[in-house]
């Protein structure tokens, strides 16, 4: 029997209550939180961007002579230099991009593994996910290309003919075009999100179990969804709408916990760093190559160390969602029902025989 998009919640509390307190277990709860990290499970969070300056009236040093000469002035005086390092970065970027999109996709499937049987085994999961996850990293690649294809075309065009008639160098005389069309590709570029966002909903909620349960390609597993949401469109509308309630209700919860935390663990760290930037200019360090990579390096590791304890917090959202969607496809989708729901084996009778 097919189950409402409301009718699914409480199962899946329930679900997430007992994986995660009966009994509770930390290093289970760890591994959930590393896992729902890497997963993109976690939800979307804020950025903090802290600036510490000291007062000076003696000759420049520290961030002053970094920003008056040094590595600053060398590449503004060698543009070949700075079209390097320019490249460099976006070579190296564009690469942690690939990295994290696969481990994204692998890990997809260990968090479906870990909500369905209960148990986080991330080392075992990456050893027998290592197809499945490379079949969502293309799926995934392809619909990123995909999406930037779509933003240029949506931008870029309109911004080509207002160039090429001439609204661009005289805005004040084409206002009303202007306004027009900027409300117009506004709601394109708003609709084109939505849509992009649903199908990144659809895959992870309905895609990934059916690969991950049968082992087929993901394109196989779209073709069923789409007959899926032909066929019952109300369902899974209200499926879409519900999820958004729920994630809108626990990211002001958990989002308020982890900025409590977060600004918790910020009075210690802080301190230690105005202690860490005064100690530095005491010593007559300044900017160069090697401060500026220790300084990025700390920096990542702060900010790590920040995104685990907000996963940390958010182990019960990165264990509900994944069961809210369970299910509600479970009753839809016979190989899951199996998994979640096994039906003990049938008792032979004696004397009865089978025809």
């Amino acid at each position: 029997m097919q189950v409402s998009a409301q009718d699914a919640i409480h199962p899946a509390f329930q679900h997430a209550k007992q994986q995660l307190t009966q009994p509770f277990r930390f290093s289970q709860w760890t591994r959930l939180a590393f896992v729902g990290l890497l997963a993109g499970e976690m939800g979307s969070g804020g950025g903090c961007n802290f600036n510490f300056s000291v007062p000076s009236t003696h000759k420049q040093q520290g961030s002053e002579h970094f920003l008056s000469g040094g590595i600053f002035t060398q590449l503004t005086h060698h543009p070949v230099m700075f079209a390097g390092l320019i490249t460099v970065l976006v070579v190296v970027g564009f690469g942690f991009l690939v990295l994290f999109t696969y481990i994204n996709s692998v890990m997809r499937f260990i968090l479906f593994d870990s909500v369905v049987t209960r148990e986080c085994h991330v080392r075992q999961g990456w050893v027998r996910r290592q197809r499945q996850g490379y079949r969502l990293f293309v799926w995934q690649m392809l619909l990123m290309v995909t999406s930037f294809a779509g933003f240029l075309v949506l931008l870029g065009i309109p911004f080509a003919c207002a160039w090429a008639l001439g609204w661009l160098k005289h805005p004040g005389e084409h206002l009303l075009p202007l306004v027009f069309g900027g409300i117009v590709v506004f709601f394109a570029f708003l609709a084109f999100t939505v849509v992009l966002a649903v199908v990144h909903v659809m895959t992870k909620d309905f895609v990934v179990p059916q690969v991950a349960l049968e082992d087929i390609s993901v394109l196989e597993a779209w073709r069923r969804v789409w007959s899926w949401l032909k066929g019952e469109k109300t369902g899974y509308a209200g499926y879409i709408g519900m999820k958004i309630l729920l994630a809108i209700g626990a990211g002001i919860v958990l989002g308020m916990i982890t900025v409590v935390l977060l600004l918790m663990l910020l009075i210690p760290i802080g301190g230690i760093g105005i202690v860490a930037v005064l100690w530095a200019k005491a010593a007559g360090l300044t900017w160069n190559f090697y401060t500026i990579a220790l300084a990025v390096f700390l920096g990542c590791v702060l900010f790590a160390f920040f995104m685990f304890a907000a996963s940390l917090i958010s182990v019960p959202g990165i264990v509900f969602f994944p069961a809210y969607s369970i299910y509600f496809l479970a009753p839809r989708y016979a190989p899951l029902a199996a998994v979640l729901w096994p039906q003990p084996p049938a008792l032979a009778i004696p004397g009865l025989s089978s025809a």
